[in-house]
């Protein structure tokens, strides 16, 4: 393909960013269009937190690896904060301590993830004291956490100055063909077009996405702030997270902890309900998170699953915190695979994330794709 020709990529994602660094990095004319004035989807609204932790082994745990060094170029080139002190995911019941042990004597060493169990003194001494009254906690010092909201625009102006991006905000995709982009400022002509519109299954390419049965999942968030000076400055995870994440949740040991959520706290399941702690650079913490699966989503948010996730947060920070913002999240949810690469026609292809680590993996899904691409 010549440099000369562009590439047009429908989307200001993380998907649509990372599709459009590939492109310009390695020389090609890169226009991306958004229908907003500034990106408004899942990649700003998410809790920014890039886990290779919680990858199950093989292509997802792979490309978050590789997605790692690639968020570490972008805070250097694009001046956003990027904490790369890891995670802690926090044991509280016997259960989940047996299962994040397991992990850690079998899988972690198998597959070579960088964790530690913390425990006794050194738990005890995390943060003061703050968190000693869990058993355990997973250290995962591969993960990575940013502040979205400044991050991805961070991006989108690197981009810009750097290698060259044009974007073209405030400015809908009508239709696509191979190598054509119908917009409401014209038609614009390259050698590739991508779309990678988020959970938007009916503007563009309607009938092969509906082909890949897709559905929304929405997700309950809030910002808060706590009532003392907690000053934390890594993300947060608990035990239910180990059923949610593939690197946890096939193991023996995931089954009792999943009895034990039905047993104590069915309603936690029937929401998909865990708990996500992300720290803002104004000591503000975003939490969540809940999983609402549906075709189209709901606008309507449940004030029972808003208590029930600040209920969580507390118990795990031992503080009271203040609601300052409540958000829905939506993503695309529930494919065959957690992402889709569709080649469409010749010139013409999708990107969709079907789960929610877009962050975690989107970066280097988008390397391979574009490499892909440029072989065809």
């Amino acid at each position: 393909m010549p440099h000369s020709q562009s590439i047009l990529i429908v989307g200001a994602g993380i998907l649509g960013l990372s599709h459009a660094y590939a492109a310009a990095k390695r020389g090609f004319k890169v226009q991306v269009f958004e229908r907003t004035g500034t990106p408004l989807g899942a990649s700003v609204r998410n809790f920014g937190q890039a886990l290779v932790t919680g990858q199950p082994p093989g292509e997802m745990l792979d490309l978050a690896r590789a997605s790692r060094s690639i968020w570490a170029e972008w805070s250097r080139h694009a001046s956003f904060d990027l904490k790369r002190n890891g995670s802690y995911l926090f044991a509280r019941t016997e259960a989940e301590e047996h299962l994040l042990e397991t992990f850690c004597q079998g899988r972690a060493r198998e597959y070579d993830y960088r964790v530690e169990l913390l425990r006794g003194v050194e738990l005890n001494t995390l943060y003061g004291g703050q968190f000693s009254h869990h058993r355990a906690a997973l250290h995962g010092l591969d993960d990575q956490q940013v502040y979205s909201r400044e991050a991805i625009p961070a991006l989108v102006k690197y981009l810009q100055r750097e290698l060259g991006v044009e974007f073209h905000f405030s400015t809908l995709v009508r239709d696509v063909e191979p190598g054509l982009v119908y917009t409401t400022s014209g038609r614009f002509r390259g050698a590739q077009v991508i779309v990678c519109a988020g959970h938007d299954y009916l503007t563009l390419l309607a009938e092969p996405l509906a082909s890949l049965n897709p559905q929304t999942c929405r997700l309950q968030m809030l910002r808060v702030r706590p009532k003392i000076e907690l000053n934390l400055k890594h993300a947060l995870l608990t035990g239910l997270s180990c059923v949610h994440y593939g690197a946890f949740a096939d193991l023996p040991q995931a089954a009792a902890v999943q009895a034990e959520i039905l047993r104590d706290s069915p309603h936690l399941d029937q929401h998909g309900i865990h708990l996500l702690v992300s720290p803002t650079p104004y000591g503000d913490l975003i939490i969540g998170d809940s999983h609402d699966y549906s075709r189209d989503p709901s606008p309507f948010n449940g004030e029972r699953v808003d208590n029930w996730l600040l209920q969580l947060c507390e118990e795990t920070l031992a503080c009271e915190v203040q609601v300052v913002e409540r958000w829905q999240g939506v993503y695309g949810a529930r494919g065959a695979k957690p992402f889709t690469c569709l080649e469409v026609e010749p010139g013409l292809s999708a990107a969709l994330m079907q789960t929610g680590v877009g962050m975690s993996v989107g970066p280097a899904l988008a390397e391979a794709h574009i490499a892909r691409l440029l072989t065809l």
